[in-house]
């Protein structure tokens, strides 16, 4: 299985501290050697970073670490391979334009029959189960919404009607966004922490390295991190349930669905 990290703020924050962690996952204290992938939200613009080799080993992932990219909504991926073969087109996040924004996605887990799932208005590069079922996600959503619809809520309803069709397919683990919100949908394993003031320490499970936050933060920052696995160990974090969908702006839960 893969994994997956995502982070919501409130002002313009980077990533490093949780990515060093993160990336170790990826070919060293975790076996996700096949590929990682970092997007980033910032100043009205979008930007990844892609690589089919292992993040524990990669120079882009330690330029990441080094230049402290500072975003409201970031997505990042670590890659175990189980469909699709090991290249660029296969590494996530993917990305496509929806409504005039580039939607971002990335995807743990495993689905069945997933070649049967329509696809009308988006197409897969690469050849891998996560790849279509974004095509699938995003086509459905705009077949329904010719334009950005005026009610969130409504198409925040039909993402989550989508999400549990796809986990009836197998385990679907998502991180989505179209640079205002950032969506996290829970199939079988995600947790989350809110920081916010007063701030305190925080130490990596992955790597040896702490920080304290109140240094680096104001008393107004309110920041969200989101996870396969916890990433700290001397923190609280929150597990999402089975069938839950959490809409993130700002590093604050707008609103949440879960199964019937």
């Amino acid at each position: 299985m893969c994994e997956l990290l995502g982070m919501s703020a409130n002002v313009p924050t980077d990533i490093c501290f949780s990515f060093m962690g993160f990336l170790h996952r990826g070919g060293g204290t975790g076996p996700h050697r096949d590929g990682w992938g970092i997007a980033f939200y910032e100043e009205g613009g979008y930007r990844d970073f892609r690589d089919p080799h292992p993040s524990v080993d990669s120079p882009i992932a330690r330029l990441i670490c080094d230049y402290p990219i500072k975003s409201h909504v970031v997505i990042s991926h670590i890659r175990q391979a189980n469909v699709g073969q090991v290249q660029l087109a296969n590494t996530h996040p993917f990305a496509r334009e929806m409504w005039g924004q580039p939607w971002c996605y990335a995807h743990n887990g495993q689905l069945d029959d997933w070649q049967s799932l329509p696809l009308a208005f988006y197409h897969p590069i690469g050849d891998t189960d996560s790849e279509h079922a974004f095509c699938f996600l995003m086509g459905e959503l705009r077949r329904r919404f010719a334009s950005a619809p005026a009610s969130r809520d409504v198409m925040w309803r039909v993402l989550h009607e989508l999400c549990e069709r796809l986990r009836h397919l197998g385990v679907f683990n998502l991180l989505l966004s179209d640079g205002d919100y950032l969506y996290t949908y829970c199939s079988t394993r995600l947790a989350h922490i809110t920081r916010r003031a007063p701030f305190g320490k925080a130490s990596l499970y992955d790597a040896e390295l702490s920080v304290n936050f109140v240094e680096h933060t104001t008393p107004n920052d309110i920041v969200s991190v989101i996870a396969t696995q916890p990433l700290t160990d001397n923190e609280d974090w929150l597990r999402m349930a089975p069938g839950e969908l959490l809409i993130w702006k700002d590093g604050e839960i707008q609103a949440r669905f879960n199964s019937d």
